[in-house]
């Protein structure tokens, strides 16, 4: 075979890779602009966009140099494992046309799924990858700290300074910024969300300062974006740290000295409570859940024990496909089990099930719980079939994905725009850096070193 037999081929199998060494940037830029939803989905869209026609331009070839065969699977199943619950749902729904728009949107998750593990399936992508993700949490952590001393965020000022020359209003109304009564950092005072998104982001930080400074950057990163989730104010973001801290700490402290970090987190926890009007609000609220009555639980829960009431009369009443993807706000009339009373979270109907595994069964029944727990299978299989040298630069995606999904508290709606997108990042990143490319080029090395006949 002559060398200009050689030359076409590879050039065509090497060209999409390439063409998608910018998926790192992409990703950190789509990361970067959560605090304006709407760009952050722009960027996804053209993202996704972008990588349908280079896929298409190259017919698919070339496949590989992009991801490994393993992870464009389990990339592809993940996906169909969120997705196809909603056309199913989506037969009896309330309103049949709108859950078919939505799930025909949501198809452009596919390519965003491709994409993100492309970002991570090599070592130079990893490094950009997860190395801006650690910098931007990091970002994140110092505004908000920022915030607790001087009262305002700046990364929250310059964006609404922004929007104000681009609109003459800024991006929240005079009312939610009187009302705001915990930190709120660049998600702002009408995203209250910091707290979760922070809990569920903080791996890639602290993995990163525990590689590069040892226990010291571990002890610092986790103490600093500690304060900054507990002030946040969102109780399940403290069982998600906890579990951050849990399975992140052992690993590099040991179990005695993990122990210590939890008793300093209490230590904190009672200082914050005497010294925070808010904080020790939300501190009592909690202490009602040890009252016996159901009224101390739901208030414990901020309402949430009326939702799940809800919620399960949905299941009762749609066991098989659910009342629909993001349908919950339209049937919750009709299973409020308080009709016409004055529900903690105030006036209209609960928008989602505010837990993960009542959602899917909710919204998309036994069909979508039964997808979900496939495509949960198959993430737990491939890691472990893994390698340790795949466990060890999956371990910060895994343990993101791992707690956001954790079924035992509380969450934001999978089905929305902004936590599908951020849970399904994660996914990517996870079977993206567990399945990357690197292990299967010692083998390519190897048969091209061997002569050709």
């Amino acid at each position: 075979m002559t060398q200009s037999q050689v030359l076409p081929a590879d050039s065509v199998a090497r060209r999409p890779a390439q063409g998608w060494r910018w998926a790192p940037a992409w990703v950190l830029t789509f990361v970067a602009l959560w605090p304006a939803p709407g760009y952050a989905e722009g960027v996804m869209v053209l993202g996704a966009m972008a990588a349908i026609v280079r896929l298409l331009f190259a017919r698919f070839r070339g496949g590989t140099q992009l991801l490994s065969g393993p992870a464009w699977a389990l990339t592809s199943a993940l996906f169909f494992a969120y997705w196809l619950p909603q056309p199913i749902s989506a037969i009896d729904s309330v309103d049949i046309g709108r859950a078919l728009r939505e799930s025909v949107v949501d198809l452009r998750y596919l390519p965003f799924l491709w994409l993100t593990a492309a970002a991570v399936a090599n070592s130079r992508g990893r490094r950009v990858t997860l190395g801006g993700l650690a910098v931007i949490v990091a970002v994140w952590t110092l505004d908000a700290l920022l915030q607790v001393v001087f009262g305002t965020s700046p990364l929250f000022w310059g964006l609404d300074q922004l929007k104000q020359l681009v609109s003459d209003h800024g991006m929240c109304t005079p009312e939610e910024v009187e009302q705001l009564d915990r930190l709120s950092g660049f998600m702002g005072p009408c995203n209250l969300k910091l707290g979760v998104v922070m809990a569920s982001m903080s791996p890639f930080l602290l993995f990163a300062a525990a590689k590069r400074f040892g226990t010291v950057g571990w002890l610092l990163s986790a103490a600093a974006i500690g304060v900054v989730v507990l002030l946040a104010g969102a109780r399940a973001a403290w069982i998600t740290y906890a579990l951050v801290l849990l399975f992140s700490g052992w690993r590099l402290l040991g179990w005695k000295r993990l122990l210590s970090v939890f008793v300093f987190g209490a230590l904190v926890l009672a200082v914050l409570g005497l010294t925070s009007a808010q904080f020790r609000e939300r501190l009592q609220r909690t202490t009602h859940a040890l009252t016996a009555d159901e009224a101390g639980v739901d208030a414990a829960l901020s309402g949430r024990g009326q939702i799940w009431s809800a919620a399960w009369c949905m299941v009762q009443q749609h066991p098989i496909n659910g009342v629909g993807a993001r349908s919950f706000r339209e049937v919750y009339p009709a299973c409020d089990p308080a009709p016409g009373g004055n529900p903690i979270w105030g006036g209209g109907p609960a928008l989602h099930a505010h837990q993960i595994v009542l959602e899917i069964l909710s919204e998309t029944g036994a069909i979508g719980l039964l997808l979900w727990l496939a495509g949960a299978a198959l993430a737990w299989r491939a890691w472990r079939f893994a390698t340790p040298v795949a466990k060890e630069r999956a371990r910060p995606a895994m343990l993101a994905l791992a707690v956001t999904v954790f079924p035992f508290n509380t969450h934001l709606a999978f089905y929305s725009t902004f936590w599908g997108g951020l849970s399904l990042m994660l996914a990517a990143l996870y079977a993206g850096s567990l399945l990357a490319r690197d292990e299967e080029a010692p083998q390519s090395n190897s048969a091209q070193s061997q002569p050709q006949s």
